[in-house]
């Protein structure tokens, strides 16, 4: 089995198997510290993914546009499941409005959030974890809104650690039963 930091596009049809039968009950779910739908939202059209695009002002990765097509719209896989590229109300839900992405990042420019990046999922207290758009392999990042001090002169953006060089190996950690939080708690060399 090769290990989530040596998996190449070629793998993608693999994962999106792997997170389908995660997501609707196919294979027992990776364990999660936040608390998940009963099941995750249906897939939504390319147009609608278009529509979410162009409220973004960036293309989203293929590897996410794939997900978000082919397995469904939010509400499964690593933290708190991820966000919904639409709008969703959940009946009988501790928070009735499911996180959806582009709705937060309409407000990220309110804390200094740049454009490019994407909010995939809650991190729990203060912590939310992103994907960059522009940048090469998509990398994912955990932001912290505690982890920075303006009295000391820094910035919302050292409260930000990278967790995984990519968004492919940020998924096939979570997919093959591995900590996300690894390699965004791992101390710099």
């Amino acid at each position: 089995m090769t290990d989530a930091a040596h998996r190449t596009p070629a793998d993608d049809d693999a994962l999106l198997e792997r997170l389908h039968a995660l997501a609707w009950g196919k294979e027992s779910m990776p364990p999660s510290p936040g608390l998940l739908l009963d099941q995750p939202f249906p897939p939504l059209t390319n147009t609608e993914v278009d529509i979410a695009e162009r409220s973004l002002g960036y293309c989203l990765p293929e590897l996410l546009r794939r997900i978000y097509t082919e397995v469904a719209d939010g509400g499964f896989g690593p933290e708190g499941g991820l966000a919904s590229l639409t709008p969703r109300r959940v009946p009988h839900w501790h928070v009735p409005d499911w996180h959806c992405a582009t709705t937060i990042h309409a407000k990220g420019a309110e804390w200094g959030a740049p454009a490019s990046w994407f909010f995939l999922t809650d991190g729990g207290c203060t912590m939310e974890w992103y994907v960059s758009l522009i940048a090469v392999d998509h990398p994912v990042l955990l932001w912290d809104a505690d982890g920075w001090e303006p009295d000391w002169g820094q910035d919302p953006h050292d409260g930000l650690r990278y967790a995984a060089p990519s968004l492919r190996q940020w998924l096939w950690t979570w997919a093959d039963g591995g900590n996300v939080w690894d390699g965004a708690l791992a101390l710099p060399d």
